[in-house]
């Protein structure tokens, strides 16, 4: 066993490595006070494949309250207990660390987002200290003869979410990380079909839905799952074909054409990596399987380490493209490329294979994939979903949505920010708002308020909505699209992920908005600019504002969650607390 340490500028780093093979080098650089880069170079003379290497290193847990985590989801506590694996099919190798005030401690990232690395921050009771590690080689390797990577330490005194944009900003440089471009229409409100309709879609119906979410303000349609079968019983049995069910849709170019002629992109629903049990699919590929579940998917799952399943899915996903005139495809379970440790196919090499590790296959899929759909199309859309969120992906893909979580807002919300986190200039999505029809307005529009600081999707059946909803809808759609400048584009500032975002800020040098899901006092901080929104993100009837300085006279509006002005006059803001009455779910703009 070798044992290499060194020092950064606030710990003490071991390397452990069991590769006799090979030489194993660890070098600290100090790029800026705070952030330290640490090399891990790993090199032989014949290409071998290496045991696994774990860096690892302590500290105290003081003033850290704290965590987050790409796999953390709803709970951001200081427990990761044995830590979470990250590679190109799933999460991003990054843990931050902090305080209640949202102050970065630690946060620690890894540069290689296509491999399987794990991350791990332990506590260890007896000492309240956090035993940190980041593992390599965890799922094998294929030989090389060279490795080098990098493990970034930052430990400045910044907010949490400006120490993991800047992890993003460091992966993004990386010139084969460089994200592709994102089209104008990616960053445009779409309707979806999966919470709507479920299966139960036809051309007829989703054209009636497009045309008046098209007077909504949404700009394209997904649809989702039960265009390729008549089965409605909610498996994949009948993926991997991917023929359209006539029964449903008799002309899907002539379908596509009317929507196109409503003015709306149109994306459909591939599940990837699906060949289900009744489809010809599987006859042709039952002996290529990474896995088969009956009682999950009633469907295999494809190992695309063999060149002719790969050549199979990307000339579907080009003859889609170019036959029907598509916008682009919504692709799902990415993540279950996966090989599963329970079955008989885990160990299962087959002739033909040009790939020893699964994603390094699937990162060939994909680069090929967008390679030659943007050839068709350049401005093809590409839809990705958590988990499937990491850094190499963005070369990939341009829209990434947050896993489902039907009807639930709260859960919606802080699955946004965590993908906003991380996302860049790449184009994050809710997941697909719906409710029941009987809500009251002002609870029915906390789907929308949730989702403010990601692109809307609408998955409800309009027709269905009373009118005030339906103005609702119209109202925030609106609102979203005219200072999406801010909400998509300013700097991000959420606080309390402990909390699930209880209150998210957006900022520009013109605008501020402040989106308030508790009943909590909004503090916008010095030098607030002209246009000043307070939205009310909870069901009370006020909103507290304390300002750091006075700004002065400005006019006020109110407006309730529909859009109707309810007060409009020129009010003093002074120095400390102010109470204003804002309906819930409505806003206050000051100007």
């Amino acid at each position: 066993m070798t044992i290499l340490t060194t020092r950064t500028s606030r710990y003490d780093l071991t390397c452990q490595s069991e590769n006799p093979a090979f030489q194993t080098e660890i070098a600290v650089t100090a790029v800026e006070p705070g952030i330290d880069l640490v090399s891990i170079r790993l090199t032989t003379s014949e290409p071998a494949i290496p045991s696994p290497v774990t860096i690892a290193w302590t500290l105290p847990i003081v003033d850290i309250h704290s965590s987050w985590n790409p796999a953390s989801d709803l709970e951001k506590n200081l427990l990761i207990s044995s830590g979470f694996g990250a590679k190109v099919t799933t999460k991003a190798p990054v843990i931050s660390l902090h305080n209640l005030a949202g102050h970065n401690r630690l946060t620690f990232a890894y540069s290689d987002g296509l491999h399987a690395v794990r991350m791990q921050a332990e506590v260890h009771d007896q000492s309240s200290t956090y035993a940190c590690a980041v593992r390599l080689f965890t799922e094998g390797a294929t030989p090389f003869t060279v490795y080098e990577e990098t493990l970034r330490l930052d430990t400045r005194d910044v907010p949490f979410y400006t120490s993991l944009d800047d992890v993003q900003r460091w992966w993004a440089i990386r010139p084969d990380y460089a994200p592709i471009a994102v089209p104008e229409h990616a960053r445009l409100p779409m309707y979806s079909s999966w919470y709507s309709f479920r299966q139960h879609v036809s051309a007829d119906a989703l054209e009636h839905q497009c045309r008046l979410a098209k007077a909504l303000g949404c700009e394209g349609i997904i649809v989702d799952d039960g265009w390729q079968t008549v089965d409605t019983s909610a498996g994949y049995g009948y993926c991997g074909d991917w023929s359209v069910a006539r029964e449903k849709i008799p002309d899907m170019k002539a379908h596509v054409a009317r929507v196109h002629e409503l003015g709306m992109k149109y994306l459909l629903w591939y599940a990837t990596p699906f060949a289900g049990k009744y489809s010809q699919a599987y006859q042709r590929f039952a002996d290529r399987l990474l896995n088969y579940r009956e009682e999950v998917y009633q469907a295999g799952v494809l190992d695309p380490r063999y060149p002719d399943i790969r050549e199979y899915l990307i000339t579907i996903f080009e003859r889609a493209l170019r036959d029907w005139d598509l916008d682009g495809f919504k692709l799902d379970f990415i993540d279950s490329f996966s090989l599963q440790s329970d079955t008989a196919y885990a160990q299962q090499r087959g002739e033909g294979q040009d790939y020893v590790l699964v994603v390094d296959a699937v990162d060939r899929l994909l680069a090929e994939m967008i390679q030659r759909l943007q050839k068709i199309k350049p401005d093809v859309l590409i839809e990705f979903r958590q988990s499937y969120i990491g850094p190499r992906l963005k070369k990939y893909a341009n829209m990434f949505r947050a896993v489902d979580c039907p009807n639930d807002a709260l859960v919606n919300r802080a699955r946004t920010i965590d993908v906003r986190l991380l996302n860049g200039r790449s184009a994050t999505h809710s997941d697909m708002f719906t409710w029941n029809s009987e809500e009251p307005v002002e609870s029915a529009a906390l789907q929308l308020i949730n989702g403010l600081f990601s692109v809307p999707q609408l998955s409800v059946m309009i027709d269905t909505l009373p009118q005030r909803h339906i103005d609702m809808v119209r109202f925030w759609l609106s609102f979203w699209r005219e200072h999406r400048d801010v909400l998509l584009d300013g700097t991000l500032m959420p606080v309390h992920p402990e909390g699930l975002y209880p209150l998210v800020q957006a900022v520009t040098d013109k605008k501020h908005i402040a989106v308030i899901y508790h009943d909590m006092v909004v503090n916008p901080g010095l030098h607030v600019p002209r246009e000043l929104m307070l939205v009310n993100g909870t069901q009370t009837g006020r909103v507290v504002l304390e300002l750091d300085e006075a700004i002065g006279s400005r006019t006020c509006e109110i407006r309730d969650c529909c859009g109707v002005v309810l007060s409009d006059e020129k009010r003093l803001f002074d120095k400390g607390l102010t109470r204003l009455e804002i309906p819930a779910s409505g806003l206050a703009i000051l100007k």
